[in-house]
């Protein structure tokens, strides 16, 4: 929005030319982060306190750990300041004409209204379950699917004209359209290398990377900090592939594929930086709030968009391998207990504790030992999927 002020304001006068800096993606892409920052600071108090007045307060598991009964009552649904913060300071810096952006922003919101549906059914209905499981993985799995159809078509197009005639043809065709290389699955610390997918293994990747990265981020936020420092880093180097694969220089130079206008990414992951640091601040140890599902759910789906449309689903699972490791250890958990009960009669369990963290904490860490602990890996991790941009 602000760029298309400034270029309008820059064509009103000569004088008025130092507007032109607003062209400048980086530039853009600082103020983002500046923006949500300085929202999410402001506003996060003011949030807190409204969400304390209404008693939307952070219900718990009779069977979770004792050590956090105590956060009982805590104020919860804290991720609207970050969806806020988000939306805001995108929408101000981005370029309106972008249908990446828009489309990450669509799918962001929309999983975050599905984890506000499923928040308020904890803390209005005094249900600490929420929304069940079946439910929430339809309304998942529609966006999910719906935001695949669309960027299958739109990875190799530059309008939304021609993504629908793509989408007609395709049906027309009788579902038997070739995808250019670059919309293939590909392989990190390898030149030029790609996995075809065709379009139905596009739509099932993404419908998988989407919908996993949402659950898998949500079932990370348990401790108090534990899941928004791993999304700002992650979503941080997700930024610097948008930027890459946006410059038709770069992304020749590093063998990556060049996605005109996925660059403009950098964008909302600035913002998703700024956002989550400021929430950090209140939702350090001790949490004066948790970002409930509505936010890790939204924050998780962004990621896993994001990596999808700059073609790094690979990367995504390198750099986010906290989250992965935290999935699979409920998976692990719960099919392990289902194949042992019904073997030997009554369940048996791979760690004390599913999720992960919880497992470390009954093994002894203190709540920030773990968190700090999943921080620096995500960190080496991060450095890892930076790394195959030169690596290859």
């Amino acid at each position: 929005m602000l760029m298309w002020l400034a270029q309008w304001l820059q064509g009103l006068s000569p004088e008025l030319s130092f507007f032109r800096v607003f062209q400048y993606l980086t530039f853009r892409a600082v103020m983002a982060a500046m923006t949500a920052l300085l929202i999410g600071l402001i506003a996060g108090p003011w949030v807190i306190r409204r969400l304390t007045a209404l008693k939307i307060g952070q219900p718990v598991r009779e069977y979770a750990m004792q050590s956090h009964l105590v956060k009982s009552g805590t104020p919860t649904m804290g991720g609207v300041l970050i969806l806020l913060s988000i939306a805001v300071a995108t929408l101000l810096w981005f370029d309106l004409s972008n249908r990446f952006v828009w489309i990450v922003l669509i799918v962001t919101l929309g999983f975050g209204a599905i984890g506000w549906a499923d928040d308020w059914r904890k803390v209005v209905r005094k249900d600490p379950e929420g929304m069940r499981s079946g439910e929430k993985y339809l309304w998942q799995s529609l966006i999910g699917l719906m935001a695949a159809l669309y960027l299958v078509f739109s990875i190799s197009e530059s309008s939304n004209a021609r993504v629908l005639e793509l989408f007609f043809n395709w049906v027309r065709s009788g579902f038997d359209v070739d995808l250019p290389p670059k919309a293939g699955l590909m392989l990190p610390f390898f030149k030029e290398v790609s996995y075809p997918l065709g379009v139905f293994g596009f739509v099932i990747l993404t419908y998988l990377v989407i919908v996993g990265s949402s659950n898998a981020v949500n079932l990370t936020d348990g401790l108090d900090g534990l899941a928004i420092m791993p999304v700002v880093m992650v979503g941080s180097a997700l930024g610097v592939f948008a930027y890459v694969t946006g410059s038709s220089v770069y992304s020749k130079y590093l063998f990556l594929p060049y996605i005109p206008g996925s660059g403009e990414l950098l964008i909302f992951c600035a913002a998703m930086a700024g956002a989550g640091l400021a929430f950090l601040w209140f939702n350090t140890h001790p949490a004066q709030v948790f970002m409930g599902d509505v936010g890790a759910l939204a924050l998780g789906a962004a990621l896993g968009t994001i990596a999808i449309i700059v073609r790094q689903e690979i990367v995504l699972a390198i750099m986010g391998g906290i989250f992965v490791v935290e999935a699979l250890s409920v998976m692990a958990q719960v099919l392990y207990f289902k194949y042992t009960k019904k073997k030997y009669g009554q369940g048996r369990r791979i760690l004390k504790m599913a999720p992960l963290h919880h497992h470390f904490e009954k093994s002894g860490w203190k709540e920030t030992q773990v968190v700090v602990r999943f921080w620096i890996i995500t960190m080496l991790l991060c450095l890892v999927g930076l790394s195959t941009l030169k690596l290859r």
